[in-house]
């Protein structure tokens, strides 16, 4: 995907024809075109931005039945893929930054706070958590991707760019 997507568009409840990913810039992982055709596409990424990038269909939906969390249906999907003779994902040219379990807890803790409903406060980025932080994403101008991030939690701290020891809110 490129730098200057729209990430508030990379969500499982936003499918737009592949031909309208292509004129945005996305492509398979080697550089090829997508096809420029209607086929209802989402493109999903979930680590953010900087870690990979999928395109899922409507089949994407029996994985999520079955199994609602994102990062169990992406990597079965993934997996399925692989087997019908897919080429490995490329790694992200660096780490993906993560939240500590904590800073997680605190985070759901916050966007509680703020009026969302994050499901359980448990540490864990489920659907509702990531929907919660996409519009924090959205109201502090931030790159709307649906990724936790230190800067999104500093900012909901009150914009100290300090972590902060687990458990103390402000």
């Amino acid at each position: 995907v490129p730098q200057n997507l729209p990430w508030d568009q990379t969500d499982l409840t936003v499918q737009q024809p592949r031909s309208k990913w292509a004129q945005l810039g996305v492509t398979y992982p080697d550089g090829r075109p997508l096809p420029n055709d209607n086929l209802a596409a989402s493109v999903l990424l979930p680590m953010g931005r900087n870690g990979p990038a999928f395109m899922a269909y409507a089949n994407f939906a029996a994985y999520t039945e079955w199994n609602n969390s994102l990062i169990y249906s992406t990597t079965a999907g993934y997996l399925a893929t692989r087997i019908a003779g897919a080429a490995p994902m490329r790694k992200p040219a660096q780490p993906v930054a993560q939240l500590p379990f904590n800073e997680l807890k605190q985070l759901q803790q916050l966007l509680v706070q703020a009026g969302f409903n994050v499901g359980k406060v448990d540490g864990v980025l489920g659907q509702q958590s990531r929907a919660a932080v996409k519009a924090m994403q959205i109201k502090y101008g931030l790159p709307a991707d649906s990724w936790p991030t230190a800067e999104l939690l500093a900012r909901m701290r009150g914009g100290t760019a300090q972590a902060q020891p687990a458990g103390m809110i402000r």
